[in-house]
């Protein structure tokens, strides 16, 4: 019978609620006043003569007045704590406007302790109601959810871990959204179990395999916004065996600024998985060559590039240029800036400027950095793709090496304070042509850094590190949509490392390391410990509620396949040539000490690259990278697939 009137009371519209809630008020007015009287003379009161008038009058203040102040339009089976202090107004207004009344009637002898026990005894009904419905119609609903709701509401049967005020904050969100239903946290906290928290008990993790059997759960929910990295990492850890999915809060800064809102879920962050809570910036080696200057990026549409131009918007440029090869690139990164100009509200405006150009065009470099008065470059246009590289060497030639060519001859001209290049731990005993040509690039600045013959007010830095997550042509994209489409993840090699870092991480050691940079200078970022690739794809596997398909589990989700490596690819990657390191101000920064070409030499090895990569001719360039680069052991043959199809047609014409 209850659940029946609590259904057909959840199925009514919305103004037969608000009609039977002020009925329902009504007669707790009228019992409210009733009982005030009564306590206060001490029997069963009976009004008298004029005394029905107060009883008459009492309705018609208390109406409008609750209903003024939100009481009939607040849902009640989501009615909160704070909901209390509403009615403790509502309902002492109510309190204060009767009690002139009654003692502006012409009734006489009306006890004083009327009023402010019709004021308690109105506030103990309206609230203990309020609060009984919200229990009363919340299990209702929340039984039926279970009963038919998993299936036609669509829920999902979920464990928060952290039964903290974020845990308390997310289980109440959900309990109003349609994605998932709460059935218990998990804390580490041994005074918290067996003890209930928003309706929902708290366990210890040994509990989660009961948990999952008993709720069908689906989903584990990590409500820890303010933990550390490590923390986060090693909780991971003790999920993966489970292979249940796991989800996780924002950050408390991105709750706190608005971006998101509690309940906004997102898939368990990769750099987590990394366990290395990041050095928290030096303010001075961020503002030093960026803060008040005008600084230009190239490749800022790129993965590097987009991150520093985000990054460098918020130190308060004077102005920031875009220079970008591809035009969609430009227009993104263009109106994602815009876009974050108008919600940080720079204390000084920051011109954005796009300039659609390729870094091998110097006379384009020079006029922009001489009609903008550029005082800070960071070189992130290149060509990365391993694989691709080898396909096209031609390309990552003209790119990788006289891009940077041009652009520092160029800044050079400009007379541009800092020049910054974003290198890559492939140029260390490159296998591939990418890494060749990077290291060549290196070797560049190196050299007009040291020449005598030519001096200059430009200063080159050199920033070396490893793999961002996320990046393009990154693994961890690729995991993610191979896992969504049901696999198989694809791994080269089950022996491949490779370190990692985050791309905010590394964007920020990039603009310190360049702040720190005296000329020539070749910084190399402490990337870590490196990860095991195949082990960084089953974790992904794991965390996304999948079994991984093998011998030993037929039945899996995910099946893991061996590619084999890829042309020019390393089983490990390395960061120094040699072992001559010394350390910076920053811990996370080393300054490697590596071996210079002059630059009258090095100028010609270029002439002579530049010919031979004009004549397709790459067996000559290949020849001049091995002699310029050190440790440079080709892995593979030439790739270049129009170069291949020549000489097979030559050949067959021999």
């Amino acid at each position: 019978m209850q659940k029946r009137l609590a259904h057909w009371f959840i199925g009514l519209q919305r103004r037969y609620k608000a009609i039977i809630l002020i009925c329902t008020d009504i007669s707790f007015v009228l019992i409210a006043l009733w009982t005030a009287f009564s306590l206060r003379w001490g029997e069963l009161y009976i009004p008298k003569g004029d005394e029905w008038y107060l009883f008459a009058v009492a309705p018609f203040i208390a109406v409008p007045i609750f209903a003024r102040l939100g009481l009939y339009r607040a849902i009640i089976r989501y009615i909160e704590i704070r909901a209390l202090w509403t009615i403790i107004q509502a309902t002492t207004l109510y309190a204060l406007v009767f009690a002139f009344v009654l003692y502006e009637s012409a009734i006489k002898i009306i006890p004083r302790t009327v009023s402010p026990l019709n004021w308690l005894i109105i506030m103990v009904l309206v609230g203990s109601s309020r609060f009984f419905a919200r229990w009363w119609l919340g299990e209702t609903y929340f039984s039926l959810a279970g009963s038919r709701g998993s299936a036609n509401l669509g829920k999902k049967n979920v464990v928060i871990y952290g039964a903290g005020s974020a845990g308390v904050q997310l289980a109440s969100a959900l309990a109003h959204g349609r994605d998932f239903r709460s059935v218990a946290f998990i804390d580490d906290d041994k005074s918290l179990h067996k003890r209930k928290a928003n309706g929902l008990r708290i366990y210890p993790l040994s509990s989660l395999s009961y948990l999952i059997e008993r709720y069908q759960v689906s989903d584990v929910l990590l409500a820890m916004p303010s933990a550390k990295r490590s923390r986060i990492s090693e909780l991971i850890r003790l999920l993966e065996p489970y292979a249940i999915h796991v989800l996780s809060m924002p950050g408390l800064s991105d709750i706190a600024q608005g971006r998101v809102t509690v309940d906004a879920l997102q898939e368990v962050d990769i750099a987590d998985l990394l366990g290395r809570d990041p050095v928290a910036p030096d303010p001075s080696l961020l503002k030093a060559t960026i803060s008040g200057k005008v600084v230009m990026i190239t490749g800022a549409g790129g993965s590097i590039g987009s991150e520093l131009c985000r990054q460098i918007v918020q130190l308060q440029p004077l102005a920031l240029i875009l220079f970008e090869l591809s035009e969609f690139g430009l227009y993104a990164i263009e109106k994602e800036l815009n876009h974050l100009l108008t919600n940080i509200k720079p204390a000084k405006p920051i011109e954005i400027i796009t300039v659609l150009g390729s870094v091998t065009n110097s006379k384009r470099i020079e006029k922009v950095c001489k009609t903008f008065k550029v005082q800070t470059i960071y070189h992130a246009a290149a060509y990365k793709h391993v694989p691709m590289v080898e396909k096209n060497p031609g390309e990552a030639v003209w790119n990788n090496i006289f891009g940077t060519l041009r652009a520092a001859q160029a800044a050079i001209k400009a007379e541009v304070e800092l020049f910054v290049l974003i290198s890559t731990d492939k140029a260390v005993r490159p296998t591939n042509t990418m890494g060749a040509t990077k290291r060549f690039a290196e070797l560049i600045l190196q050299a007009l850094s040291v020449n005598v013959d030519h001096k200059h007010l430009t200063r080159f830095t050199m920033v070396r590190f490893g793999n961002v997550l996320g990046s393009s042509g990154s693994v961890v994209p690729l995991f993610r949509e191979q896992i969504a489409r049901g696999g198989p993840v694809t791994v080269t090699d089950p022996r491949i490392i490779r370190y990692f870092m985050t791309i905010p991480e590394a964007s920020q050691l990039v603009i310190q390391a360049g702040a720190l940079g005296q000329g020539g200078d070749v910084f190399v970022l402490d990337m870590g410990e490196p990860i095991r690739i195949l082990d960084l794809a089953k974790r992904m596997i794991h965390l996304s509620g999948l079994e991984i398909k093998n011998e030993t589990h037929p039945n899996g989700e995910i099946a893991i396949h061996f590619t084999g490596l890829r042309p020019g690819e390393k089983l490990y990657e390395e960061l120094l040539i040699g072992d001559n390191v010394s350390e910076t101000t920053h811990p996370r920064i080393m300054r490697a000490e590596e071996q210079i070409i002059p630059w009258i030499e090095l100028e010609k090895m270029l002439k002579s690259l530049e010919m031979a990569t004009k004549d397709d001719d790459f067996e000559q360039v290949r020849t001049i990278l091995k002699l310029a680069v050190s440790g440079f052991v080709p892995q593979c043959k030439i790739g270049d697939l129009l170069w291949k199809q020549d000489n097979e047609a030559n050949n067959l014409a021999g």
